[in-house]
């Protein structure tokens, strides 16, 4: 299946989604958007590829006006749930329906690995004033724990976990670079926490019945070796979050 198809398969899974993922450290959010943010001054943000609305929220919190964009409408309508209020847009990195220089920041989470990148950064560009942040973000799980490798071997590693392991990801004109910066932490998780984040995957989302069925056999193996999991309680999962921002010159 093509990477397209995965990109907007989420919405059929937006309930586990939502259970599944974690959110985001609010120091990694505001590190995003500290170069922008004025007192005094409202902060106009677009939250793209906004899914349920995991970081838009996070933005919320920190005073800022938001609109979310996402490809997916049933992906927005829980967004609608969890984050009263903010509006809610379908659209792409490469197509926003916002108009020019109208935004102090465009944040992603979760979200770049799945644009192409020159339209996209003409596009984010675009509807950004002179100054503003493109802030990008993810949530990757912390596999030098020996659990949690296992859990990734189980259900298969993403195109973002690839990504932030090789060369990372990269912008074009007009911006120039990005500044990285990481935080470690971890999320107490219960089983059925997991199983939704296993199932809001897009390689599991998308998978035949038969492979569906393969990957849940081998992450119930994992899950009888930690015994808080196995016993109904909950574990520390960890996670490392790594965010990138640039500038509009």
């Amino acid at each position: 299946m093509s990477d397209q198809a995965k990109s907007t398969s989420f919405g059929q899974a937006a309930s586990a989604y939502e259970s599944g993922r974690p959110g985001y450290p609010a120091e990694a959010v505001a590190w995003l958007l500290e170069r922008v943010r004025e007192p005094g001054r409202g902060l106009r943000v677009a939250d793209v590829g906004a899914g349920t609305g995991k970081l838009t929220r996070s933005v919320v919190e920190l005073g800022a006006d938001v609109v979310a964009v996402d490809p997916d409408a049933d992906m927005l309508a829980t967004l609608r749930e969890n984050a009263r209020g903010v509006p809610t847009f379908v659209g792409t990195a490469e197509s926003l329906p916002l108009p020019d220089s109208a935004l102090d920041a465009v944040v992603m989470g979760q979200a770049w690995h799945w644009v192409d990148v020159e339209p996209a950064s003409r596009e984010v560009a675009r509807v950004l004033r002179s100054g503003g942040e493109l802030g990008l973000i993810w949530n990757i799980r912390d596999d030098s724990v020996d659990w949690v490798k296992r859990l990734t071997a189980a259900m298969g590693g993403s195109n973002a976990e690839v990504l932030l392991a090789t060369t990372g990801p990269r912008v074009a004109e007009p911006f120039e670079g990005l500044e990285h910066r990481e935080w470690r932490w971890d999320r107490q998780i219960t089983l059925p926490q997991l199983r939704d984040l296993v199932g809001s995957r897009s390689d599991v989302i998308t998978a035949s019945p038969e492979k569906r069925a393969g990957i849940d056999a081998a992450v119930d193996g994992v899950v009888a070796s930690v015994p808080g999991l196995a016993d109904g309680g909950a574990v520390a999962l960890p996670y490392v979050t790594h965010a990138f921002r640039t500038r509009r010159p």
